[in-house]
């Protein structure tokens, strides 16, 4: 009996993994198991232990299916390797959250080597704000979300992404190599079996980026979703996940005292990112998220 289960639940944990868009959305729950896909992986292990304590070769052959397809689809993520060298372009991501009294001790160690900062639940006034504007030259914020340069900003426009309310923007910065297009955006919510709001935000993002010609474009932000979840396509590509191009590991970034997931993103067109990683923000339920790019 204990045999027959492994081999079932081996074959629904490989589907979920290699079919995973496939499956129904069933009310918003699908796309938040997505949003946990690496973790289906630590179901091998147990299968295989139970294969051993039913002392079937068959049972553990089949469990070993899911964990080849898990090393198929994340495997190098474990094992890549940041490509590194020069870089034109330093930028970071962190929602600093809105109940944060340390939120400007947050972002002083996290924007102190950048270039380009973009910032969420901010509170106008707040310590986050205050202290990036001591760092940073260039700066425009827009209701809860922002961005500090230290290059000029330009062609500013708050952006609503489907929420009723400005909760986004776009700019252009001005650099030393060219200009790039930036977006910072702030996505809607997303809990089981309640993820209409996220992905009407998310088809907003992506009708925003398709309709912009820049040549170089850099999306930041909370998108509160991971770039496994059937909601991104559209976005990833034509924007590449700089995480996904140069970052060691899944760079998960919540809840930031265990992260399981990665809702904090640097999307980019245009560039090549040569180093991707999180770092830690005093305070806030999120790490941020930070890239290296090269024109």
């Amino acid at each position: 009996m204990l045999s027959r289960v492994v081999v079932v639940v081996s074959a629904v944990v490989a589907v979920a993994l290699a079919g995973h868009q496939l499956i129904p959305a069933f009310g918003g729950f699908t796309p938040v198991m997505e949003s946990l896909l690496p973790w289906l992986g630590l179901a091998v292990p147990v299968l295989l232990a139970a294969a051993a304590m039913a002392r079937s070769t068959r049972a553990a052959a089949v469990a070993l299916v899911p964990g080849v397809v898990w090393a198929v689809m994340f495997g190098s993520a474990l094992l890549r390797t940041p490509p590194g060298g020069p870089s034109d372009l330093t930028v970071g991501t962190v929602n600093v959250g809105v109940r944060n009294s340390a939120s400007g001790e947050a972002v002083r160690a996290i924007a102190k080597d950048l270039d380009v900062l973009a910032a969420q639940e901010l509170t106008s006034g707040g310590p986050a704000a205050k202290q990036l504007n001591k760092m940073f030259k260039y700066h425009y914020p827009v209701s809860t979300v922002g961005l500090w340069s230290r290059y000029p900003i330009s062609d500013t426009k708050p952006l609503d992404v489907g929420m009723g309310w400005p909760r986004a923007l776009r700019a252009v910065v001005s650099t030393p190599k060219g200009k790039v297009t930036v977006y910072v955006m702030h996505l809607a919510s997303a809990r089981p079996g309640h993820t209409t709001s996220r992905d009407a935000s998310l088809a907003q993002a992506r009708r925003l980026i398709d309709a912009d010609p820049s040549k170089r474009i850099l999306l930041l932000g909370d998108l509160n979703t991971a770039t496994t979840d059937r909601g991104m396509r559209g976005l990833t590509p034509p924007l590449t996940d700089a995480q996904s191009a140069a970052g060691d590991g899944f760079g998960f970034t919540w809840p930031a005292e265990f992260p399981i997931t990665r809702p904090d993103h640097i999307l980019f067109k245009g560039m090549t990112a040569t180093e991707a990683g999180v770092a830690p923000a005093t305070g806030s339920d999120h790490r941020a998220a930070i890239a290296s790019l090269r024109f």
